[in-house]
């Protein structure tokens, strides 16, 4: 127990304020918790396990767990911070570690903004269950709709693999105890399993398929880039 609470370099005390502290909780809570389960509710659960797809098509579940962790995280994001802002402490502020976690924090928080605003951009839906018409940015894959898929796929995942350099270097720099290391090892760890094991499993389905089936009439799916190619 000793060696579990004892700080992660001896040479270093782990001192650090209220507002440092939180800092740190929320932003492991965003960027280590809710974005890759927001990540693998949206590149595996689009259709659901026990969906009798083709048949049922269009579950919103993967949707709302995605929104939910994506708005949650960029909330939690800007609390975080509103705190390392606001801390009459920061802690070490010339080590070559402290710039490493700013230039890696701001990265992070400006790519997470570009995710929640993108998703303003992406367009109409349209489609035949659509009640403004059957048109749309995604049904008919537009270029805009296209901008938007790779864009928010780009970014997103360069923020999740830039968020877990950041908190890395944030818990060196606050010299962490080492039952936070290995906490969070132990989930990015299990988080990892399960991507692989879904992946394996052929539970990557493509949103537009999702959404409105395979059927070659959809004009998405009758694209030379259709879903077979876009993954």
């Amino acid at each position: 127990m000793e060696w579990l609470f004892a700080a992660i370099d001896p040479s270093r005390p782990h001192d650090v304020g209220s507002a440092v502290a939180w800092h740190g909780r929320v932003m492991v809570a965003a960027w280590g918790v809710l974005v890759p389960v927001g990540v693998i509710a949206a590149r595996f659960f689009k259709v659901l396990p026990r969906q009798a797809f083709p048949d049922v098509v269009d579950s919103r579940a993967w949707w709302r767990t995605h929104l939910a962790a994506q708005i949650g995280a960029v909330g939690l994001m800007l609390v975080g911070l509103g705190l390392i802002l606001t801390a009459v402490d920061r802690g070490p502020s010339l080590t070559a570690t402290s710039w490493v976690h700013r230039g890696l924090g701001w990265a992070v928080l400006w790519l997470g903004l570009v995710q929640a605003a993108s998703g303003v951009f992406r367009g109409s839906k349209g489609g035949p269950t659509d009640p403004k018409g059957r048109r749309g940015d995604h049904y008919d894959m537009t270029p805009r709709r296209l901008a938007f898929e790779a864009l928010h796929k780009v970014s997103g995942y360069a923020a999740l693999l830039l968020s877990m350099l950041a908190v890395l270097s944030g818990l060196w720099q606050a010299n962490a105890p080492v039952w936070m290391w290995l906490v969070l090892t132990i989930w990015w760890v299990f988080v990892g399993w399960l991507f692989v094991l879904f992946q394996r499993r052929g539970m990557v389905i493509d949103t537009y398929v999702a959404i409105w089936g395979p059927d070659a009439i959809h004009p998405g799916n009758a694209r030379k880039d259709g879903p077979h190619m876009r993954g």
